[in-house]
């Protein structure tokens, strides 16, 4: 016995509130890792619908959840189709509204604002109504405060909170970070990761580094 198969859709048996996110997307620009889950009691099967927010394909920008990700409920994505062009003298998105408003309209003066992808690492846990704005990278094993709102970036290992997020204290000192990134046993194959859940589960950067 390995855990549970990543393409089970509901992990916990009789608890549909919890879903392996990756069986439920369906979008081309959100891309979702093995065992990555979303808790919700009203609809965790709806978080394309109502979690990522403002995400056109026409924009181009992704969204990127890594493996080992626990998402609690209300957690939002802002992506940058939230954008108004911000370049003339209005912000106003007459275009949308067509009738004749939409001539002369240059898409570029949108999308060139765009961030670019909105990125979370491995390990990460996104506490209750967390508002993640667009093109933020947090990094691997971060924490982010429940109703967080984050505007940038998030160092791995960081834990961060308020609005705006801002980094509270690492988890870890520096040199402990960097040797937990390169053991990066989230990229392990799933039997490894089973015979050795005793040191990822503990506080041993040795024994961790051992079973690398």
């Amino acid at each position: 016995m390995h855990g549970p198969s990543p393409e089970t859709l509901y992990p916990l048996p009789g608890f549909p509130r919890t879903v392996f996110l990756k069986n439920v997307v369906t979008r081309p620009n959100v891309l979702v890792g093995d065992y990555s889950y979303y808790d919700d009691p009203d609809g965790a099967d709806r978080f394309e619908e109502r979690n990522v927010l403002h995400h056109f394909e026409f924009y181009g920008d992704r969204l990127i959840i890594g493996r080992f990700v626990a998402i609690a409920a209300g957690t939002r994505f802002v992506m940058n189709g939230a954008n108004h062009a911000m370049g003339g003298f209005s912000t106003y998105p007459f275009n949308i509204f067509q009738n004749g408003w939409e001539a002369g309209f240059d898409v570029s003066s949108w999308t060139g604002q765009s961030r670019g992808d909105t990125v979370v690492g491995n390990d990460v846990w996104l506490g209750m109504e967390s508002l993640v704005m667009p093109g933020v990278t947090i990094g691997d094993g971060a924490i982010v405060g429940t109703r967080s709102t984050v505007v940038s970036d998030v160092p791995p290992y960081a834990i961060v909170g308020g609005n705006p997020a801002r980094v509270v204290r690492s988890r870890f000192d520096e040199a402990t970070v960097a040797r937990l990134l390169a053991v990066a046993w989230w990229d392990w194959p799933v039997d490894k990761i089973t015979r050795n859940l005793g040191a990822i589960r503990g506080a041993d950067i040795d024994l961790l580094e051992a079973a690398r």
